[in-house]
């Protein structure tokens, strides 16, 4: 079942992740690489407060990261994405522990999974499991983006 996850919900729950690590986003985006390829399963994380000309769609393998521009929310992006997908919502899992984020899912008849629930998922896949799958590598086009993305530069 693919996943809608609310990205800065589920972070600050994950052991070993921090809002404040310049390199959150990118370390959930690895985590769920992991978990897709185990699960053989594919994930859209949502990132709100995206930097000036960043927001977008980003896709790693299995796992797009959606960066929603400011003024707008990733909760908000969520519940859009929920009734773009209509019928088709009650196949997906929404993991966020947002009350707001959680009623838009029971509406469109998602399964809902609190953040707390799925860190514990992550945390129990990378301790049975934690050399048996290595994260999906980057393609180069996507490294560059992620190197743009943060403001890094190739200095070679």
């Amino acid at each position: 079942m693919p996943l809608l996850i609310d990205g800065h919900n589920l972070i600050p729950k994950v052991a070993g992740l921090s809002l404040q690590a310049p390199d959150d986003e990118m370390r959930l985006v690895r985590l769920l690489q992991r978990y897709c390829a185990h699960w053989n399963t594919r994930a859209e994380v949502y990132f709100d407060r995206a930097a000036a000309g960043q927001a977008g769609r980003r896709g790693f393998g299995a796992v797009t990261a959606v960066f929603v521009r400011t003024g707008r929310t990733a909760d908000q992006a969520i519940a859009s994405r929920l009734r773009a997908l209509g019928r088709q919502a009650a196949n997906w899992t929404v993991v966020s522990s947002d009350r707001e984020v959680q009623r838009a899912a029971r509406w469109a008849r998602a399964r809902v999974l609190s953040s707390e629930a799925f860190a514990q998922e992550l945390h129990a896949l990378m301790s049975q499991h934690p050399s048996e799958e290595k994260p999906a590598s980057l393609s180069e086009s996507e490294l560059e983006e992620w190197l743009k993305l943060f403001g890094e530069s190739d200095a070679g």
